[in-house]
């Protein structure tokens, strides 16, 4: 049991996290991203995070990984931005980001 309990608790972190996988096509998606020109047109303003460690809550901090098994969300980018469930705008910084449409927050959830 005490070998089993820090796997099921790194299993549940990495669910909780913002693990973002993206994928080539839109069936396998959960939801369909289109990236905006300004952060005033965007639901979510994301900074894409270095270590998974810093992947954490549903505010804007998505690591990307290739890892699908890993990946809370499979995300697909659309250039057709009326497709798109979600329009995010990426940020210099972690501490810029967050959600402007709360609205859409569900989609992460």
């Amino acid at each position: 049991m005490k070998i089993l309990f820090p796997f099921l608790l790194l299993s549940a972190i990495h669910l909780k996290a913002q693990y973002i996988k993206e994928v080539y096509f839109s069936q396998k998606a959960d939801f369909k991203v289109y990236v905006v020109d300004y952060p005033s047109k965007a639901d979510l303003l994301v900074y894409k995070v270095s270590y998974p460690g810093d992947a954490d809550g549903n505010d804007g901090k998505w690591y990307f990984t290739d890892v699908s098994k890993w990946a809370a969300k499979k995300v697909y980018f659309t250039s057709n931005q009326y497709a798109a469930d979600l329009k995010i705008y990426y940020v210099s910084s972690k501490y810029k980001t967050g959600w402007r449409n709360k609205n859409k927050k569900y989609l992460l959830d």
